[in-house]
């Protein structure tokens, strides 16, 4: 069964050893995050800190910044598990014959099981406050120095697109202005951006309601930040991925529904004629963002459980818990990927290239330009669109192995005739870019090159050793006198 909510995970985590209770007093105001980046970067536990300076509620991070955590909110024994599940449903062809169409069944059902649940109450509806409520009161961290102040880091914003309704559930910084008022960084791309343009587009000042919620079952809070179509409900996903429907609630202030399960729930509005200076803010670039103006989120009703507990992340310089995130979206959508191209053997985005500044692509080539077609698909597929280097390597390079990709790529590559540049959109944290938001992008064809792609050299042989010798050495090793561990790469 999925995880009933947060603390379920906290409990497993528990058990497995993959938490750490913090029961001595630490300001959410730096301290905690420099506590958190020390210990992921040791490759250490979920923190959980019990007394936050100035709050009565428990801080828990870090609490997907390990590839285990991530299998145990996942509950596999590797991502790759999700990926094949994904694949089953990909390759399910049109059925033929009654009989064929009789085995279709079970999986129809299945995924009639995944839709969300509107439930009437839910753990998220213990306390109700309409009025004499404050930000204030929870644990909210300033996680770097010149961060503008208190940030909201792992919210579910939730929004409906005014002109179908379908709702959007994304992660945006929300920089806390007031008891009452935050900022809310929806980047230019992002769908609730696009949701506040066209609200603006037909009504040109009024409202866009707006709930956030805070703390819920893990795979919950991992569906903000799945790269999904447009018109999929991410906690149709999440069910999916959790294996039972996300039970959702309706809000007391908005017509917005939220998980029934959260820790805590942000009711209120952004209006569609204000905007309010947002940033700086240490972002997962190892930069600060710098600022700019984005629309005010105000609130008029937080809901909570008793006792809430405030789940948070910290971003900065690579890598922290949102690399093991993004790296399992990556093996979770690798199957998409290959449905759309199937000539992709395998990809990988190194934590120093945050995502979106390097994606390193395994491909069969069969044709010439095959690779510089790949380069071109990559730039048009959603948030893979703000790719800023992709490189292409043959089917054979092993792209997980990052020594091996230099090498391989470095060789084989005449700088002039491989290095292909494009202009498009940019990332908006990309500093670097030209302007914000647009920019130019660079790819590498390192793939083997060949005769019909105006190549009539001879491409050289790999250097390997037979593999009858080194079966010979293995067998002399212990007789030679030298460290076991040199007997094999």
């Amino acid at each position: 069964m999925a995880y009933r909510d947060l603390r379920a995970f906290i409990e497993k985590l528990e058990k497995e050893g993959e938490l750490k209770r913090i029961s001595v007093e630490v300001d959410p105001v730096l301290e905690i995050a420099e506590i958190t980046d020390r210990v992921t970067r040791a490759g250490g536990p979920a923190l959980l800190f019990e007394k936050p300076k100035g709050s009565n509620v428990p801080v828990l991070i870090n609490m997907l910044g390990s590839k285990r955590r991530i299998e145990l909110a996942l509950e596999v024994d590797s991502v790759d598990d999700i990926a094949a599940r994904i694949k089953g449903y990909l390759d399910f062809q049109s059925p033929q014959g009654f009989m064929e169409k009789l085995k279709m069944l079970p999986k129809l059902a299945e995924i009639g099981a995944f839709f969300p649940k509107t439930v009437k109450t839910g753990p998220c509806k213990q306390i109700i406050r309409k009025d004499k409520f404050s930000l204030a009161e929870f644990p909210i961290l300033q996680c770097w120095p010149q961060d503008a102040g208190r940030f909201i880091t792992w919210p579910l914003v939730i929004t409906a697109n005014p002109e179908t309704q379908k709702r959007n559930v994304g992660v945006y910084r929300m920089q806390v202005y007031d008891e009452r008022s935050t900022g809310m960084h929806w980047q230019t791309q992002k769908h609730g951006a696009e949701h506040f343009r066209r609200a603006r587009s037909r009504h040109g000042e009024g409202k866009l309601e707006v709930a956030v919620a805070i703390g819920s079952d893990p795979v919950t809070c991992l569906s903000g930040i799945l790269p999904i179509p447009p018109d999929m409900d991410e906690m149709m996903f999440a069910g999916f991925l959790r294996r039972e429907p996300v039970e959702m609630v309706a809000c007391e202030t908005i017509d917005l529904e939220v998980p029934a399960n959260a820790e805590i729930i942000l009711e209120g509005y952004v209006q569609l004629d204000e905007l309010r200076t947002e940033g700086p803010f240490g972002d997962h670039t190892g930069f600060y963002s710098l600022q700019g103006k984005f629309p005010v989120f105000h609130m008029t009703c937080i809901t909570q459980r008793k006792n809430p507990i405030y789940l948070t992340t910290i971003v900065g310089p690579p890598p922290q818990e949102d690399f093991y995130m993004g790296h399992a979206v990556e093996r979770i959508f690798l199957p998409v990927m290959k449905m759309q191209y199937p000539e992709i053997t395998d990809i990988s985005m190194p934590a120093e290239g945050i995502f979106h500044n390097l994606m390193i692509v395994a491909i069969r080539k069969s044709y010439p330009g095959h690779a510089r077609k790949i380069m071109n698909a990559i730039w048009s597929l959603g948030q893979a669109m703000f790719t800023k280097v992709v490189v292409i390597v043959d089917h054979d390079v092993n792209v997980q192995d990052y020594r091996e990709v230099v090498w391989k790529t470095l060789c084989a590559i005449d700088p002039e005739r491989d290095v292909q540049f494009s202009l498009g959109p940019m990332d908006t944290l990309d500093h670097a870019s030209r302007i914000q938001d647009f920019g130019s992008k660079m790819g590498i064809d390192a793939t083997r090159k060949w005769p019909s792609e105006g190549f009539n050299r001879p491409w050289p042989d790999e250097i390997v050793m037979s593999a009858e010798v080194k079966q010979r050495v293995d067998a002399l090793w212990s007789r030679l006198g030298l460290p076991p561990g040199a007997t094999k790469e």
